[in-house]
């Protein structure tokens, strides 16, 4: 075997062996069994245990030449989480975000999900909707066998990690040596599941071997349902007065209830006929489809309807009288179909001292929601909010929200269908060459080079179904609250003081009038909402690698450049007049196609300096970019929404568009110390800082006119004469430069040398963020401090752990929630889970899981400054049993 083989093989198949030994227990304990292995093989055996996979974790960590940290299956598939986002949240400088309550988004070293670039198997996995950034929340677990949070890169990788790329490797069937067959199937509950319902969970996976161990299989299916509910009070919008002092003046009921299918499938097919030479092909497809029933009130209160009760405290009137002020009650069915799928065809020839890989590559992700919405309107007479405790706030209403006699047959708004349906499609496909030539001149040990082109399009379409574009019902075609309606009990999980139940309308009471009332509502392209994007990227990298000696210490690691070229087409839709039957809609009069092209050349460079055998020193400096994000604030292409409201007027949102923003690019530096003083014990510690350019500004504005109608401000509103409502927003690169500082503590320690009883350890981490002020761009979703501990006990048939993670304080903005229009800084969180197995046998094993044991709650209070309370959101505890079994 040529010394590049041992080079290459010897890498692969220690990393191999451990995803085996903890994705398989049986596999594991015959491999420890056997007392040689085959000449090519190399395997190194660690125990299946939370320990073992401690090590494992550790060793990755330990001999990449990158700034990375790693989670290994035992992680991830034994670990108390509904998906990756929960299950790496514990590694160093990872913050997760709560979608409706599950952990969804992922924040790394203080910077944003956006600002993450994730692949899989080291190449892009496309998201469903891409507006809303990668969602790990559609990934089930069983997809990895490893994940890897790499935090300085190297120039052989794509660029488009900012703060970090999150790579998810899928298991290859020649990494095992015989048939495999795995099922297991767990039972889910959520606390304030709205059906009550334990929910099913089942994957299946089938690896084999044929031909002499030349060619191998790999199926993976899984299914899953997740059934749960989260109740949400928020204050949406504040009065500013002269003096600065807020007052509260719509506060918001949400409750939505879940339903969700998911489908995994993951496909491996290799071939390796000689040493020299190997192909493999890796499909993956995860699906989710989810049915949402959301039920809103919402208060609205004009400046003149409010008395201010008391002065105001730290600039906030938290006790107010409301009179005869509108309350719109909006009931909507959603439907979202998600999809991402990736293709991967990877090469790989070696020849005496030179490697040749390639790759081809295609990945789609498709997203298509659908929504309905019933809105009615009434109005109150009076009412008082306090919201000076936020653990109590009280929302005293005159009238009964329960009473159908709220809703008379004529109302201020009677509106069905409201609603709208989204498209996102995008793809990219990839084509890649390396070559590397393993060196011995100097210390140098190889050098690596190679080319990559990869196309991506992004399109999105809006269309909308409205009631309006036909006229109103005649009230007395329509359901009455009193024979139709539907009561929405326990709202909050009866927290708080205000009215915990409302009266619904019926969605299928008003299909029925509408099929009655024999009219067919037209659904129409909304263009001014519609845009489609096409990038080009071609890159090339050269990379050295190097271990020497330095003053008689081992000094390995790599340095590079990479150069990419990104030339970006955005296509939008002119727009002249209303739409004759829908206000809602502008008429397309053309197309524009706006091109900006930049390049970027991206230097990087990786030191490890051995100070003894369990000692090491890393230091890395890099250029790192991602491109402009495609959100639904920050599209790139101009849009315009609009709807009627319950004041008579319309509300038309406004993105005016970034056709030539900038990436954003940041200068970073990391420096850190190791320690490996036992196996599965460490100590590490690392500081880092990030120079952030180009960083994108987000700004509500109110020009002078907006396509040709004069503006100007009313009280807190940009309006137009006629008291119609423009919220512009406007987005653009900040010229200054943001620093981002901080330091990451990591521990993990086995007490067998401590305790009577063996079994017990601590995992454990730290991080401390640190931001400059700025008066331009500002980092969201970011928290000061988060520390996660983990204590374990484990033998070999029964394991307990407890898991407590922290997360500080962190601001988000109206591109990372829905609730933050008006600021929002969501609260420091502590959240407990709970793990217990048993190991039956070889072949059965038992798993039960408890997640936010003590069912802790996010709130969120309005800025910094006042404290105000904002949001109260009740999430609940879940639980799930599970149960193996392997062949």
């Amino acid at each position: 075997m040529n010394r590049l083989n041992q080079h290459k093989l010897g890498k692969k198949t220690v990393l191999a062996s451990i995803l085996a030994s903890l994705l398989f227990p049986a596999l594991a304990q015959e491999q420890q069994q056997q007392t040689t292995a085959p000449e090519d093989d190399n395997y190194e055996v660690i125990s299946v245990t939370f320990r073992g996979s401690l090590v494992a974790a550790a060793d990755i960590k330990r001999q990449d030449t990158k700034v990375t940290d790693a989670i290994t299956t035992e992680d991830i598939g034994k670990f108390p989480s509904e998906n990756i986002a929960e299950a790496i949240q514990r590694i160093p400088g990872v913050q997760i975000s709560n979608v409706n309550g599950r952990g969804s988004t992922i924040s790394v070293r203080g910077l944003g999900s956006q600002y993450a670039r994730t692949t899989l198997n080291g190449q892009t996995m496309a998201s469903a909707d891409f507006t809303s950034g990668f969602r790990f929340d559609i990934i089930q677990t069983e997809l990895a066998s490893l994940i890897e949070v790499i935090k300085s890169p190297t120039a052989d990788m794509d660029s488009g990690g900012l703060s970090g790329t999150i790579n998810i490797d899928t298991a290859s069937p020649l990494s095992f040596r015989e048939q495999k067959i795995l099922l297991s199937a767990n039972g889910q509950y959520s606390e304030f599941s709205p059906s009550g319902d334990v929910t099913p969970k089942a994957n299946f996976t089938y690896i084999d071997q044929f031909a002499g161990n030349t060619v191998g299989v790999l199926l993976n299916m899984g299914y899953q349902q997740l059934d749960d509910r989260v109740d949400n009070l928020w204050m949406d919008r504040w009065f500013v007065d002269a003096q600065g002092d807020v007052t509260p003046r719509r506060p918001r009921y949400r409750r939505i209830d879940r339903e969700t299918d998911r489908t995994l499938f993951n496909g491996t097919l290799q071939w390796r006929p000689t040493s020299e030479f190997e192909a493999k092909f890796t499909a993956v497809y995860a699906g989710d489809d989810t049915k949402q029933d959301l039920n809103q009130q919402v208060f609205l209160f004009n400046e003149n309807q409010i008395t201010r009760l008391g002065a105001a405290e730290n600039g906030v009137y938290n006790q107010i009288q409301i009179n005869n002020f509108t309350t719109e009650n909006n009931r909507q069915l959603e439907e979202k179909d998600a999809k991402s799928q990736a293709y991967t065809l990877e090469l790989d020839y070696d020849w005496n001292d030179w490697a040749f890989s390639s790759v081809l590559h295609y990945t789609a992700g498709k997203a298509l929601h659908n929504e309905e919405a019933a809105i009615l309107a009434t109005v109150i007479s009076q009412a008082t909010l306090d919201i000076s405790n936020p653990s109590d706030v009280v929302f005293d209403v005159a009238e009964n929200l329960a009473d159908p006699a709220l809703y008379p047959a004529i109302m201020p708004r009677n509106e069905y269908p409201n609603g709208a349906s989204r498209k996102m499609d995008s793809d990219e496909t990839a084509v890649q060459f390396d070559a590397t030539r393993l060196l011995d001149w100097h210390g140098f040990t190889s050098i690596s080079a190679g080319v990559k082109y990869r196309k991506e399009t992004l399109e999105r379409e809006v269309y909308r179904t409205d009631r309006a574009a036909i006229g109103d019902a005649d009230p007395a075609d329509l359901p009455s609250m009193a024979e139709y309606g539907y009561l929405v009990t326990d709202f909050l999980d009866n927290q708080m003081s205000i009215p915990h139940s409302w009266i619904a309308p019926n969605i299928q009471a008003y299909r029925d009038a509408l099929v009655a009332e024999g009219v067919t509502v037209p659904t129409l392209f909304a263009a001014q909402s519609s845009y489609s994007m096409e990038r080009q990227i071609t890159s090339a990298y050269l990379m050295a690698n190097f271990e020497t000696e330095v003053f008689g210490l081992a000094l390995r690691g790599n340095f590079g450049g990479r150069y990419e070229q990104t030339k970006r087409d955005v296509n939008t839709y002119l727009t002249g007049a209303t739409h004759p039957d829908n206000e809602e809609i502008k008429l397309a009069i053309g197309e524009i196609t706006q091109s900006y092209d930049y390049n970027n050349f991206l230097p990087s460079a990786n030191f490890v300096l051995a100070l003894n055998d369990d000692m090491q020193v890393r230091l890395a400096a890099a250029k790192v970019l991602v491109r402009p994000i495609l959100t639904s604030n920050t599209q790139l292409a101009p849009s315009e929404t609009s709807g009627a409201n319950s004041v008579g007027s319309r509300t038309y949102t406004v993105n005016l568009g970034q056709p030539e923003l900038k990436a954003l690019t940041a200068n970073q530096l990391d420096l850190g110390w190791e320690w490996y003083y036992n196996p599965g014990d460490s100590l590490t510690v690392n500081l880092f800082q990030k120079d952030i350019k180009n960083g994108t500004v987000s700004e509500l504005v109110c020009p002078a006119q907006y396509n040709g109608t004069a503006l100007g401000m009313a009280g807190s509103e940009c309006v137009d004469a006629s008291g119609n409502i423009y919220d512009i927003t406007a987005i653009y690169n900040d010229s200054s430069t943001l620093t981002v500082k901080g330091y990451e503590i990591g521990w993990n320690q086995g007490l067998d040398d401590l305790l009577p009883v063996a079994g017990f350890g601590l995992s454990s981490n730290y991080t401390r963020i640190l931001v400059d002020e700025s008066e331009g761009f500002t980092l969201s979703n970011s928290s000061e401090q988060t520390w996660n501990i983990t204590a374990y006990w484990e033998n070999e048939e029964f394991s307990a752990r407890v898991a407590l993670n922290h997360r500080s304080p962190y601001v988000q903005d109206s591109s990372d929630a829905f609730f933050a229009r008006e600021g929002r800084v969501v609260n420091g969180r502590n959240q407990v889970d709970l793990l217990l197995g048993w190991t039956i046998s070889d072949q059965w094993s038992m798993r039960f899981g408890a997640l936010n044991v003590t069912g802790k709650d996010e709130e969120a209070y309005r800025d910094e400054q006042t404290r105000a309370w904002q949001t109260t959101s009740v999430i609940g505890r879940s639980y799930y049993l599970g149960v193996s079994f392997n062949l």
